[in-house]
Formats: structure tokens, C-alpha cells, sequence
């Protein structure tokens, strides 16, 4: 059974509709699991199994009284801790907001439930959902099923972890900041941020509000095709907006990977890429050449990619400002008062980005507008760019503050932890659709994977290409620890 828990979400649907398991046969397999496991991950943090069995008995009735079956019929599931659940805590990792019990269910979240998915419980975040480690005062550290030293990532970390581990079967997070792609690359599992705004947020935070810049949620999982099947059932408009608009994503034409034509760019100096994850990377691309795609290693969007470092830390603290304590706001706009005009460091840009005038952002806006149109000209030509998801494998625990020092080895010299921003901002502050996938491992034996960008509404696309790979060049793998377990 151990390799029944690291199927796909579809094979998983798929042993229930055929009726090779039972909905509560598979349910009860993967809180084995989380029994045995999660005490030492701590990637789930809320469980609702007795919730959960009633469910899934509900749906083994419905199947044996001949009800047709949703796509993700039994399948267990859970979901990142920030999102709304009926009856279970959402704190962000709050203390504060520890008694703070959701009515409802995130909208992502419902559309999951109707499509058949089980969602037993919630995955652990770190505070605010930002930082890259999963770790907090509610429910404590998340590990990386690779290597307990390290982190699985975060935002999404206890959901990264909890898919690579094999304690359910597909799980639902969100990004702004790397948040689902940095902990796929981390884990070693898939991962899509959707085009900004096709796929509604509503009841992922711990307020109603309107939807927030650059902000997703989107779905992991172990495998590609599971990534455009919970995209298929989750996108789309709600409440008013459905009165006005539907959404017709493109589908991708091409059906192998010769007619692809991808550009890469596999380094740059605003955030330098450790050679072990550059090597992996290039074993990709090499690899796509022997397909026969088009891959050019110098081709780029005319973007200055120093403006994208900078407005990535601009746009993003921009963006969760609202959502700071009011302390903490106060402390950036003392910080900013103090800065001297020529300050450019990151301390300088979370500042400003934090306390910026309004047309200080509607000017940041108009660059992020002209970097898009530049986008959509190099898309013209290209149908990828190819880069990495960040600069490094899962790095070492380290909760120490402030976050913006924290130091990770890079090339044998220590970096920044924070500038890997860069990666995920490349694709995130112009709203683009970016997929990341598995594509080996590096020296240190932890995970990579490789991010695939693509153009505004081509989410199709950046999966397809992803299925691709998965099919004929590398796959999800589990943990060499957890393969008999």
C-alpha cells in the first residue's frame, strides 16, 4: 500500500471509481500515515478525521447506489492552514487569532469538496505566511521530508511536506512570494501559480477583503496532470463577477516537447544560482535540446532585471501592508522617514514599499505595466522562459530575526537568503502563470525543480509542458527514507 500513497490525485480518483479501493480504505491508509509520520514533519497541524471518515463512507454510499462520481471522487485531501474551513481554526500562525474559527469554506477550497476531494485537515505556514520556513507559535516548525534539518519551504511548507511525504493525496496553497513554487523546487513536487486573479481568493485570509496584488492560490501536487485538473475545477469567477464574464483558458496545442521553443535563463547576478542547482538545471535543457525543442540560453524579455529585484520588494510589501500590524507599519514609515535618497538595499525597499505614497505605487505600477507589455513581445517568440524556482535547495532551519539577514551558502559564500526573492517575483509581480516541476536532485541529494513561465492566461501551457517533462524525463519521487515506510 506504501506505493499506493504516492500516486497521483487522478490514479487515486481512479482506484476509487473503479472500485480497486474503498474511499474509507483510502482514507484510513493515509491517517496511518500522518499517525505514523506527521509527529516527526509536523506538516499537518489541523485534522478532522472523524469529519473526514463520515465523508468519506458518503462517498463509497453514493458510489454503490450508482451516483456518478466527481473527478476527484475520495480522494483525500488537505489544505494550507490560511485558507477558511468550516469549523477549524485559521490563524496564519497567529497567536493572536488562535480562536478565530471559520463559518465558511474558501471558495478554492469548496469547488475541491464538490469535485469529490476529502479534506481532512490544514498544513502549516509561518507567521503572516511570510517567510520561506514554516514555523510559528501556534503549531511550531514543519520539517522537510528530505532532510528533517531543513525546511520544506514556505509559505505552503506543511503542504509541500505533507505531499512528499505521502500523507495525502493532493493539497491547495497560495503565493505571492514563491509561496507554492519555493516549496515544490524544496520537496521535490509540482506546483502552479495561476495568472493572477482567475481563480478566486475569497475566504483565504483572515478577513473578508478585496483581492490582493500578486497574491495567488493554486494547487500542488505529485503530479502534473493533477495540477491541470484542480485549475480546470477551480477557475473561474464567483459571486458578481460571474454575472458578467467567463473564463476560457487556452489550451496547449503542442504535444511533445520538439515543438516547444523555451528560452532559459538559468542564472543572473541578482541572485546568483549555487552551481548544484545550476548543474541540474542544465542537465534539463540539454535534455530538451536531445527532444528536438528550440531552447536558447541568451533570449530574453526586454525587462531590466535589476527592476524586477527591486519593484519585486516594492510590489509584494505593497501589497501586505494593510495587512501589518499596526507597529509594524509605524516602525517602516520611522525607517523610511530616516533613509537617505540614494539607499537602495533591501532594507531601504521594504520600507518603501511598505509605507509608499500612492503615486510612488502607481509609478512602480506603470513600470510593472511596461514590463508586462514587454512580456507579451517576448512571448510572441517564445512560448517559455525556463529558470529556477530559487538559487538554492532546501536550506538549513534558522528562525533567528531579522529575516532579511538571515545568510545561506552559495558557491561557498554566504548570501542573503531573502534576494532569492527574485526568482519567484520574475514571474509573480507581471501576474504571469509559472509552473514548477521536478527535475533531479543536486550533490546534496535534495530536490530541484525547474520553473516554467509562460504568458498571461497560458497556464495551459506552462503545464502542459510540465506533463511533458514528467512523462519523459523525470517524475515525482518520495523521499529516499520514506519509499518502504
Amino acid at each position: 500500500m506504501t506505493d499506493l500513497a504516492f500516486e497521483s490525485a487522478v490514479a487515486l480518483a481512479a482506484a476509487v471509481r473503479e472500485r480497486r479501493i474503498t474511499a474509507r480504505a483510502l482514507l484510513e491508509l493515509y491517517l496511518e500515515r500522518v499517525e505514523k509520520l506527521n509527529p516527526s514533519l509536523n506538516a499537518i497541524v489541523v485534522l478532522e478525521a472523524d469529519k473526514a471518515r463520515a465523508q468519506a463512507d458518503a462517498a463509497d454510499s453514493a458510489l454503490a447506489r450508482g451516483e456518478k462520481p466527481g473527478p476527484l471522487h475520495g480522494v483525500p485531501a488537505t489544505v494550507k492552514e490560511a485558507f477558511d474551513l468550516a469549523g477549524t481554526p485559521t490563524t496564519w500562525g497567529s497567536p493572536a487569532h488562535k480562536a478565530n474559527i471559520a463559518a465558511t469554506t474558501a471558495v478554492s477550497v469548496e469547488r475541491l469538496q464538490r469535485a469529490g476531494a476529502i479534506v481532512f485537515g490544514k498544513t502549516n505556514v509561518p507567521l503572516f505566511l511570510a517567510d520561506w520556513q514554516s514555523f510559528n507559535d501556534v503549531y511550531g516548525t514543519s520539517v522537510n521530508p528530505w532532510d528533517p534539518e531543513r525546511t520544506p519551504g514556505g509559505s505552503s511548507g506543511g503542504s509541500a511536506a505533507a505531499l512528499a511525504a505521502g500523507l495525502v493525496g493532493l493539497e491547495w496553497g497560495s503565493d505571492i512570494g514563491g509561496s507554492l513554487r519555493v516549496p515544490a523546487h524544496f520537496c521535490g513536487i509540482y506546483a502552479h501559480k495561476p495568472t493572477w486573479g482567475i481563480v478566486p481568493p475569497e475566504g483565504h485570509g483572515l478577513a473578508p477583503a478585496p483581492p490582493t496584488d500578486i497574491s495567488v492560490v493554486g494547487p500542488m501536487a505529485r503530479s502534473a496532470k493533477d495540477l491541470r485538473l484542480m485549475l480546470a475545477l477551480t477557475a473561474g469567477p464567483h459571486g458578481p463577477a460571474a454575472r458578467g464574464w467567463k473564463l476560457a483558458l487556452p489550451e496547449c496545442r503542442k504535444r511533445s516537447l520538439r515543438g516547444f521553443r523555451v528560452a532559459a535563463m538559468l542564472d543572473a547576478p541578482q541572485a546568483e544560482v549555487d552551481a548544484g542547482v545550476r548543474e541540474c538545471l542544465e542537465s534539463a535543457i540539454e535534455f530538451l535540446r536531445r527532444e528536438g525543442a528550440r531552447v536558447d540560453t541568451s533570449a530574453r524579455p526586454a525587462i531590466d532585471l535589476e527592476d524586477v529585484a527591486r519593484d519585486t520588494v516594492l510590489l509584494i510589501r505593497g501589497a501586505t501592508s494593510a495587512k501589518l500590524p499596526k507597529e509594524e507599519f509605524e516602525r517602516a514609515l520611522r525607517q523610511r522617514g530616516e533613509l537617505e535618497a540614494s539607499a537602495d538595499d533591501y532594507v531601504a525597499r521594504h520600507a518603501r514599499g511598505v509605507a509608499a505614497y500612492h503615486r510612488e505605487w502607481l509609478i512602480e505600477h506603470d513600470r510593472r505595466y511596461r514590463m508586462q507589455l514587454a512580456w507579451e513581445r517576448f512571448f510572441e517568440e517564445w512560448d517559455l522562459l525556463l529558470c529556477p524556482a530559487a538559487s538554492t535547495t532546501a536550506f538549513r532551519h534558522d528562525h533567528s530575526q531579522p529575516r532579511h539577514e538571515r545568510l545561506v551558502p552559495v558557491n561557498g559564500r554566504p548570501r542573503p537568503a531573502i534576494e532569492q526573492v527574485f526568482w519567484a517575483g520574475l514571474a509573480g509581480i507581471a501576474h504571469l502563470p509559472a509552473t514548477v516541476f521536478p527535475v533531479g536532485r543536486a550533490p546534496d541529494g535534495l530536490p530541484v525543480g525547474l520553473q516554467a513561465i509562460g504568458p498571461l492566461y497560458g497556464d495551459y501551457t506552462c503545464i502542459a509542458f510540465a506533463e511533458l517533462m514528467e512523462a519523459r524525463y523525470r517524475a515525482f519521487e518520495a523521499p529516499s527514507a520514506l519509499r518502504s515506510i
